[in-house]
């Protein structure tokens, strides 16, 4: 698995101290992740490290072990089971102080995975709590387990609820994300075969305006990168939107008008700019030129 992540079509990778590595196992894995991040030829990608939980007895040496062998290559340490601000001031202190003591050139970066009831009651505290911080994880499946739901498949959604069981859950996420500036990431689903079930919680997401989501197999990588990209005549729409407004305000002076039948203003400009800039960052161009990614 550490040998195909640098290969795949994904934006981010991160390698995992955490919940798929069993606890005889977790000092040698601390070895194995650094020796993976020296070796790896990772691109653009972001590389990223999940320690263990603060409340556990490794997580201190995970940051330390990894981050000392191997900053350089490292772009963030994901905290899993973030539960007070505290613990994001922890990590922030330990990266500064490796920093300082290696020398890095670039400054590491901070995840955290919102996954039970004391991360969510104090997720704006959290989201304040490092100028290190970019971006809000939600975990659907420790979650459904804090919260004492009856689920048993990790990111399901429940046909007999009357609605979208996270839906409040996601949206309270998003928007501490949004109030201070950070990325907010959909968490996993577990049936890596089931690539409808994927599209449809992933598109889910993507309406409310999700950045992304997880994938846990490669087959679910390319349905991520297709949900995520914006449509190409949703792209298309959105440049002409910019590029009509941008001449209303310019030419004419004017702080609103008309494309079509819809009246745009300052309002809609910035919903443009939102596909537009994902458009853009996918490779999109308009009339169908580019390689779309998310």
């Amino acid at each position: 698995m550490l040998g195909k992540a640098p290969g795949l079509a994904a934006d981010q990778v991160f390698l995992d101290l955490e919940d798929s590595v069993a606890p005889g196992e977790k000092e040698e894995a601390r070895a194995n992740v650094a020796e993976a991040l020296r070796a790896g030829q990772w691109g653009d990608k972001t590389v990223v490290v999940r320690i263990n939980a603060i409340d556990t007895r490794w997580a201190y040496r995970d940051v330390l072990e990894v981050a000392e062998a191997a900053g350089e290559h490292l772009d963030c340490v994901m905290i899993p089971k973030v539960q007070a601000p505290g613990e994001v001031e922890f990590v922030d202190h330990m990266l500064r102080m490796i920093e300082q003591t290696r020398g890095l050139e670039h400054r590491i970066g901070i995840e955290a995975q919102i996954e039970n009831g004391p991360g969510l009651t104090m997720i704006d505290e959290i989201a304040a709590a490092s100028d290190r911080l970019e971006t809000l994880i939600f975990g659907p499946g420790d979650m459904a387990a804090a919260l004492g739901m009856p689920s048993l498949t990790v990111g399901e959604t429940v046909p007999e609820y009357p609605g979208d069981h996270w839906h409040w859950v996601l949206m309270r996420i998003l928007v501490a994300a949004r109030s201070f500036g950070l990325q907010a990431i959909d968490g996993p689903y577990a049936r890596i075969r089931d690539l409808d079930g994927y599209r449809e919680v992933a598109r889910r997401a993507r309406i409310l305006g999700f950045d992304g989501k997880w994938v846990l197999h490669p087959g679910q990588i390319g349905v991520a990168n297709e949900v995520f990209s914006p449509r190409q005549d949703d792209y298309d729409r959105a440049e002409d939107i910019l590029d009509a407004y941008r001449r209303a305000t310019d030419n004419e002076r004017a702080g609103a008008a008309m494309f079509g039948d819809e009246m745009i203003d300052e309002a809609t400009r910035k919903m443009a700019e939102v596909t537009a800039l994902r458009g853009r960052a996918a490779g999109m161009r308009r009339g169908g030129a580019g390689v779309p990614g998310a």
